[in-house]
């Protein structure tokens, strides 16, 4: 598959300087392999790819950080990598590795 570019809207505007820090988040594998493959797909990293997605996200409904091509790509992604679950099902999802779940004191304050 041709590498797609990814979209800048605002090619022209100057950059704004930011304080990246490292962060231990923890992501459904699965879900892992679609952004991993994503953002590859873009020439991007996995951090740029879901600061994109997090602020389109915290603009709102109407924000879409996707286009119809990409959304496209992101199906297809999901087929093979086997992500059959979707935002509505969010809530349902139970970590299976008991070692490392999310069942903690600190998070079920």
């Amino acid at each position: 598959m041709e590498m797609a570019k990814y979209p800048n809207p605002f090619p022209t505007e100057p950059k704004i300087p930011v304080e990246r820090v490292q962060t231990g988040v923890r992501l459904e594998k699965r879900l892992l392999k679609v952004l991993k493959a994503l953002a590859e797909r873009f020439d991007i990293t996995l951090g740029q790819l879901l600061e994109d997605i997090l602020l389109h996200a915290l603009e709102g409904p109407k924000a879409y950080a996707f286009g119809d091509d990409c959304m496209e790509m992101i199906r297809a992604l999901k087929q093979v990598y086997g992500l059959d679950y979707d935002t509505h099902d969010c809530y349902r999802l139970e970590d299976t590795n008991t070692k490392t779940g999310s069942s903690s004191s600190k998070e079920s304050e």
